[in-house]
């Protein structure tokens, strides 16, 4: 008899516990469903889109994020900067959207990666009633040059074209927030990432565009909150993009948080299981938390 009032216990509990089941993608759109302003051509590289992951029902938050994986404009690293990032903010009732935007080793140049970002966001905004989402909680995530990404974002934005034949265009491009892992942030300082710079603006780039695109040069009041993480023994791309970055933030009184992280290389993306860096997750949920956008 306590055997059986035992089992009937873990029964009633296990009804009474909310379910949290694995999310995969449900689809992808175009960005531009008649086709991308620019583009070369009609493939995939030409066609930037959005790959949804929408957060399980019963635990959503009504928070978003664009994902935008790195690859240093030439590549996207899909799996371990994208695929396992959105499942990690689904995790905790965060809906999550990967950004395939267009590449400069396929011709794509600035100021068109910017333009897709940018879309991005509005797209977001524009369907966020439709997809439950609160249109004031959409940040934007990204590793290496996705960081940049994410970063130029946070520093170039605008409010959306009022009057635009395109109801997505009338929205506002700026993310609520940014989470920026190892980010290439600078193009003109010695710790910056060459190979970057050459894939999104070219070899012979004007000086005064490599300026615009050194992010830490242009925040501003309006720069939207930041969680910053990065390794000392990052090679490629030097903590000093997340350092600088971070200075200027704080210098305006724009909320920031960084954690600089002694081991680990380059790519790391979620962080290999028992290191330090693989802590970061926990943490960038604790401050997503904080910040009041994980509220319901």
């Amino acid at each position: 008899m306590h055997l059986n009032k035992s089992l009937l216990l873990i029964f009633f509990c296990l009804l009474s516990t909310p379910v949290i089941r694995a999310q995969e993608a449900v689809d992808s759109l175009f960005l531009w469903p008649e086709g991308a302003p620019g583009a070369m051509g009609q493939e995939e590289k030409d066609q930037p889109m959005l790959i949804r992951y929408p957060a399980p029902e019963n635990i959503a938050t009504g928070a978003a994020v664009v994902v935008c994986p790195g690859g240093g404009y030439n590549m996207l690293a899909m799996d371990h900067e994208g695929h396992q990032i959105a499942r990690w903010l689904n995790s905790f009732g965060v809906s999550a959207y990967i950004l395939t935007y267009r590449l400069g080793r396929n011709g794509y140049k600035h100021p068109i990666p910017m333009n897709d970002g940018k879309r991005a966001i509005r797209t977001v905004r524009a369907n966020a009633a439709d997809w439950n989402i609160d249109e004031e909680r959409i940040g934007v995530l990204g590793f290496s040059a996705g960081g940049h990404m994410a970063s130029t974002l946070g520093t170039h934005f605008d409010a959306g074209m009022e009057g635009a034949s395109d109801p997505v265009d009338q929205e506002s491009s700026r993310p609520d927030f940014m989470v920026l892992l190892y980010p290439v942030i600078s193009f003109t300082e010695d710790y910056q990432h060459s190979g970057s710079r050459v894939s999104l603006l070219g070899e012979d780039a004007d000086p005064a565009t490599v300026r615009l695109l050194s992010n830490e040069l242009q925040v501003t009041d309006d720069t939207p909150p930041a969680f910053l993480v990065h390794t000392t023994e990052d090679q490629s791309v030097p903590p000093e993009n997340s350092i600088y970055f971070y200075l200027e933030l704080k210098k305006r009184n724009i909320p920031v948080e960084m954690h600089i992280f002694e081991k680990g290389r380059h790519g790391l993306g979620m962080g290999a299981p028992g290191t330090a860096f693989s802590s970061w997750p926990g943490l960038c949920e604790e401050w997503m938390l904080e910040r009041g956008y994980l509220n319901d």
